[in-house]
């Protein structure tokens, strides 16, 4: 459960945005959280968006490829204490629960996870470009060494930062 994992606690706060599912296009259920008025009064991130055509073209040169999904993406960075009351949502059961992670529907969501996925990655852009929770690893031969060889050395790169960084 959430609660479990030490991303939402109960509530006091003042606030409360309602909380349902809804049923995904692939089977299984979504949580929705209506931040609609906290959203109303959100200035939206002015962060770049990565561009996909960027990306493909980055890896023209490249013969070996891997890609990785970030799971529960949004769910890997803390909420600042002092908005953590904002995130209050109200279940059917009645109960208040407060998000100590940053949940999905707050209008900055997607740019403040991209904004520190990329960040953190920024070490590895050339081989590894990251596009929101998706990071495409590309390699190919360079300087006598394969590009299965390549790949792997990639890789490793790639899992040590994820790991410093609890990706």
């Amino acid at each position: 459960s959430r609660r479990k994992a030490g991303q939402v606690r109960e509530s006091k706060s003042p606030h409360s945005a309602p909380t349902f599912c809804v049923k995904k296009a692939q089977g299984g259920w979504r949580i929705v959280h209506a931040y609609n008025k906290l959203n109303d009064a959100t200035v939206p991130a002015q962060t770049p968006i990565p561009r996909k055509d960027v990306i493909i073209d980055s890896m023209a040169l490249s013969t070996i490829f891997s890609a990785l999904d970030l799971r529960d993406g949004f769910y890997q960075i803390l909420m600042r204490e002092s908005d953590i009351p904002l995130t209050a949502v109200s279940t059917p059961s009645g109960m208040l629960w407060e998000w100590l992670v940053m949940p999905q529907g707050l209008k900055n969501a997607p740019a403040t996870f991209n904004r520190c996925v990329t960040h953190l990655l920024r070490s590895v852009r050339d081989f590894a470009p990251s596009d929101f929770d998706d990071v495409f690893i590309h390699s190919r031969a360079v300087d006598g060494k394969s590009e299965v060889e390549m790949h792997k050395e990639h890789l490793r790169r790639l899992f040590a930062l994820m790991r410093k960084h609890k990706l």
